[in-house]
């Protein structure tokens, strides 16, 4: 899965990067922890929408706990870089959630997903 990838690319940024100082060790703990909750975060609002038509309240219920884990990921951050794919992530949410209100009740998840891609090039750059 395209989430758990990511998620590989962080722990492997760490890895390689632990050993350059401490801006980078901050840098790659900060990695580690949100590419761990976006990788959930996806993977969650994926299982939502494929059973909205089941029941789309997970939808929803996704929507809220993801835009709860970003929060604290914005936060935790002080990296620039982090801090601004967590924004375009918040913004993939919240254009997923007007969809929703709108009626979708299979709203296109790419800018999210494309969001959390970004964030893992940012982890290991």
């Amino acid at each position: 899965m395209r989430s758990r990838r990511i998620a590989l690319a962080v722990v492997t940024a760490v890895a390689l990067t632990g050993v350059v100082g401490c801006g980078a060790v901050d840098k790659a703990l900060d990695c580690v922890r949100t590419a761990d909750a976006i990788a959930t975060s996806v993977d969650r609002l994926s299982q939502a929408v494929s059973t909205a038509s089941e029941d789309p309240t997970q939808l929803t219920e996704a929507l809220n706990d993801i835009d709860r884990e970003l929060g604290n990921l914005k936060d935790t951050t002080d990296n620039a870089d982090l801090s601004k794919a967590v924004d375009a992530l918040s913004k993939g949410v919240e254009n997923v959630r007007t969809s929703v209100e709108n009626g979708d009740a299979t709203p296109d998840i790419t800018p999210v997903t494309d969001a959390a891609t970004e964030l893992g090039k940012v982890c290991t750059s």
